[in-house]
């Protein structure tokens, strides 16, 4: 006994001379109790996982960033042919290839980041498992991450614009707020999977079919115009419709977006993002058992 005393004496000695305290970690009660706060404490591990997110794609590559380019214009050949050439699908009156181009960037960077959201809990098993901080770095990072790519392919479509003669209108300034859709609608649904697939592995294997039968669904290749007008609400919980629709009339100055779909579009992803928060926090504490 006394010498479990002396141990527990010394021990205190030491986190005094230390200047540390023991921090007790304690998982969260209460509905609204989502400790986001904590995201901004740890706001330079969210800007390490990115940089590091962005290190490993472009690490060992035989062509490196131009991947980011080749790929929408490769996605925009095959849809030139099939949708254009193939069945004539109008594209509002704008070239086929910008039509086309200024649709996939915004796609691509969502998807991108859906996908690597959706998995990242699970990749960052051992992290989680060693060391504590809040979990939403995780999904966060990773749906961030694709900015560089995102970047690179607006240059080409910049040089596409140029090439056609089309100057971008004042609306080019609500760029950055599509943008911003277009992220959280990644990181909301990247939350409800992400916690999903650490419980059910097969989740991660439905992403891929999940993300096809999405793109179909959205205006990518076809404009919204081609809905017809009743089902045009229902078409709205679609988050990317008013995304893309926007960012064809922020950089293309195209007809005006249907405002009504967009405000559909933004509630659905409002809802998504909150829920996907807290059912994330509340899977959370289940994370470093179950990877």
């Amino acid at each position: 006994m006394e010498l479990i005393e002396a141990q527990s004496d010394l021990a205190q000695e030491d986190e005094s001379s230390s200047g540390l305290s023991p921090i007790c970690i304690e998982p969260t009660r209460g509905l609204l109790h989502l400790q986001l706060r904590e995201i901004w404490k740890y706001r330079e591990l969210l800007y390490f996982l990115i940089w590091r997110d962005i290190k490993i794609r472009y690490k060992q590559t035989a062509i490196g960033a131009a991947w980011a380019i080749l790929q929408p214009l490769m996605t925009m050949a095959v849809f030139l042919f099939v949708f254009k050439i193939i069945a004539d699908v109008p594209s509002d009156g704008l070239p086929y290839p910008l039509f086309a181009l200024s649709a996939i960037i915004p796609w691509n960077f969502f998807s991108g980041g859906l996908s690597r959201a959706s998995l990242s809990v699970v990749a960052q098993g051992n992290l989680i498992s060693k060391v504590y901080f809040p979990r939403l770095i995780i999904p966060i990072s990773a749906t961030l991450s694709g900015i560089v790519d995102f970047g690179l392919s607006l240059l080409v479509l910049s040089g596409m614009m140029a090439w056609y003669g089309i100057v971008p209108t004042w609306g080019i300034l609500a760029l950055p707020l599509f943008l911003l859709l277009a992220s959280l609608t990644a990181l909301a649904v990247g939350l409800w999977l992400s916690a999903l697939n650490v419980r059910y592995r097969d989740v991660g294997h439905t992403i891929p079919f999940l993300i096809q039968i999405w793109t179909f669904a959205s205006p990518i290749a076809y404009p919204v115009s081609r809905i017809p007008e009743r089902f045009r609400t229902f078409y709205g919980l679609n988050p990317m419709a008013g995304v893309i629709e926007g960012f064809r009339w922020a950089l293309l100055g195209n007809k005006s977006p249907d405002f009504g779909v967009m405000a559909i579009s933004a509630s659905v992803v409002i809802v998504l993002l909150l829920s996907g928060i807290v059912f994330f926090k509340r899977m959370e504490r289940t994370f470093a058992d179950m990877v």
